[in-house]
């Protein structure tokens, strides 16, 4: 064999072990997920809506961790104008609080069931480039999951079916 060609193998080989990653187990969590429900529970203990009677939601999971998720109140406001910037105060308060969406990596301890979110964007900027933790459970295709404690003490408590 050429000692060029050779020496070629033997760097490219190396630079594909050096980018390979350690196969790692699946993440229960790949694929994609319907909102159930999108609550919250009181300080008092009851549990009320939190997007109202019919919440819209997609959570999407790909093999590598990486994830999308929208929560929308179905009962948002329309804008009067076909002009996404010309909406009143009260349209446009309406879609930011009737609006949860961000997206990043997400990562699941089984043992201590927990998901982390590590948040690259989202509707809320404030949560941008933080790292939340939620507890959750994982029940025939049923995921449920407690967001931490607003100022007012309310837990929003959101739940996916798994569709594939």
């Amino acid at each position: 064999m050429n000692p060029i060609l050779g020496t070629t193998f033997a760097i490219l080989a190396g630079l594909a072990a050096r980018d390979a990653r350690a196969a790692s187990p699946e993440s229960p969590l790949r694929g994609t997920w319907e909102l159930v429900a999108a609550d919250r529970r009181l300080p008092g203990g009851e549990q009320v809506r939190d997007y109202g009677k019919s919440p819209l939601g997609r959570l999407i999971v790909d093999a590598q961790g990486r994830y999308s998720l929208q929560i929308f109140k179905s009962e948002r406001l329309r804008f009067a104008s076909a002009d996404k910037a010309r909406g009143s105060a009260d349209e446009y308060a309406s879609a930011a609080l009737g609006s949860s969406t961000h997206y990043g990596t997400i990562t699941v301890d089984a043992e201590h069931h927990t998901l982390t979110f590590r948040i690259e964007g989202a509707s809320f900027p404030n949560w941008e480039g933080t790292t939340q933790q939620r507890e959750y459970t994982l029940d025939n295709g049923v995921l449920t999951y407690r967001v931490p404690p607003r100022p007012d003490g309310a837990i929003p408590i959101s739940v996916w079916k798994k569709l594939d």
